[in-house]
């Protein structure tokens, strides 16, 4: 695990690809410039445009996404009913969907969105906060006669301009920086969100519960592409691939608290995020004033070097512990998975040697991570993960296994992964002290913010007909 550069941030030099690139104007007579980008400026609804990042994000996939029909939805919802048929015997966590879909890759972008910007806006905030104070200040010095600025820079401020006031609180400069951001963040944001929509299979192929609550989906132009070249019957590609997602569906519908657990790791490890203010001040003194409005080269004279690399242990511990907790889940849902699939498809080896070579290569998990929040993820931490919950449940059988999942206290940490054996033991100082009563009180309790309904079920119309959108 590492932390890197959250938003694609790269080295400065490099270009954000953000709108409103080009040539900068004149500052105080950039109408043509205004005009441009007055509708993406216009943004106010927190530190990331997520109207721009739905934009790009659609305008990634080009002429790549195509319809799904009818007869898509109805493989899809079959593929999800099976699944959930098979993995019955393999885990006591209940049925976690009662609606499959199959979605266009432009819906799985409208639909998730929502958990997108309950992911990232935290992120943005920080380094946004953090980024303002810099600025702030290297404005202030580049208007400061006694600053030291070079004079051929000094003689480009347009006469009357004050800069230190400009970058006051509330100011225009603090201003006009607060919206570029949220166009800069929207833009990478939208970026990367389009090119995973071109890559996930399904809705929790990140790890995280992106589609609506006991809404299982499958993505059918991604799974064929999954099983491109693989010699193997579509049919059980998108099988393994259903168990997958019903498997991940079923963890995050019955363990209430884990959702708030993943999501509050992400927050806790933005609150460690910290910008050298040294830095940002040099970038301002380095940035050509009459190119204050232009985003393009904002993001260029700040790049990554205003982010301080020195991690703090806090912040290292929270991207430990986000970390961990994914790869606890992806290792559950692999054991799971497998455990249900080696007895009802021939190709199940292949298949999973193929999701754990995906992930090896950098899958849309490890990609949405490093370029969203800055966390590299480990492929051999989530080898040892799903090795660790082969070992619970041979020592102390699935009920045993998945009465881990009760409480945060009872999972193993990194130290167990390594000793997966000694853990499944029992070797263990756990808070708990019930595990089993726990998982049954689980096991009888609705998912949270969902009213019950009928077990391993599945809705029969998706929101718009075999197209999938609503």
């Amino acid at each position: 695990m590492s932390g890197g550069f959250p938003f694609g941030f790269t080295p400065s030099g490099s270009s954000s690809g953000g709108a409103g690139g080009g040539s900068g104007m004149p500052f105080g007579t950039g109408a043509p410039f205004f005009a441009e980008l007055e509708r993406l400026l216009s943004w106010h609804d927190g530190p990331v445009n997520w109207e721009l990042a739905r934009q790009v994000a659609v305008r990634t996939l080009g002429d790549a996404d195509r319809a799904v029909s009818e007869a898509d939805v109805e493989a899809v919802r079959q593929a999800i009913r099976l699944a959930d048929v098979w993995l019955d015997p393999v885990t006591p966590l209940p049925a976690g969907a009662t609606t499959a879909q199959g979605w266009t890759r432009g819906r799985w972008i409208e639909v998730t969105l929502p958990v997108w910007r309950t992911l990232c806006d935290p992120v943005a905030a920080r380094v946004a906060d953090a980024m303002r104070g810099g600025i702030s200040s290297g404005l202030a010095q580049m208007g400061d006669v006694d600053s030291g600025l070079p004079p051929e820079l000094a003689a480009q401020i347009p006469p009357g301009i004050d800069l230190s006031q400009l970058a006051s609180a509330g100011g225009p400069i603090i201003q006009m920086i607060n919206r570029i951001g949220g166009m800069l963040f929207g833009a990478q944001v939208g970026e990367a969100i389009g090119l995973l929509a071109s890559e996930v299979v399904s809705s929790t192929d990140v790890g995280l519960p992106l589609s609506p609550a006991r809404t299982a989906a499958l993505i059918p132009a991604n799974v064929e592409a999954f099983g491109s070249g693989l010699e193997v019957d579509p049919a059980e590609v998108r099988i393994y691939l259903a168990l997958r997602e019903a498997a991940s569906q079923r963890l995050y519908a019955h363990v209430p608290w884990l959702r708030a657990h993943v999501l509050g790791a992400v927050e806790e490890y933005a609150r460690g995020i910290t910008v050298d203010p040294n830095a940002v001040s040099r970038a301002m003194t380095m940035l050509d004033p009459s190119r204050l409005m232009d985003p393009a080269s904002f993001s260029e004279a700040l790049g990554s070097d205003v982010f301080d690399e020195a991690t703090t242990p806090e912040q290292a511990a929270a991207l430990t512990r986000l970390e961990m907790i994914l790869a606890l889940v992806e290792g559950w849902v692999e054991t799971v998975t497998d455990a249900a699939a080696v007895k009802n498809l021939p190709a199940a080896p292949r298949l999973r040697e193929m999701v754990r070579r995906r992930r090896a290569e950098g899958g849309p998990a490890e990609q949405t991570f490093a370029t969203l929040v800055g966390l590299n993820l480990r492929p051999r931490k989530l080898r040892e993960a799903a090795t660790l919950w082969d070992a619970v449940g041979e020592a102390r059988g699935i009920d045993g296994r998945d009465a881990l999942w009760a409480h945060p206290d009872l999972l193993p940490n990194t130290d167990d992964l390594t000793n997966p054996q000694r853990f499944a033991a029992g070797d263990t100082t756990s808070t708990v002290g019930d595990p089993i009563s726990e998982l049954e009180r689980l096991r009888d309790t609705p998912a949270q913010d969902e009213p019950p309904g009928p077990e391993g079920t599945h809705g029969t119309d998706p929101p718009d007909g075999p197209r999938g959108g609503r």
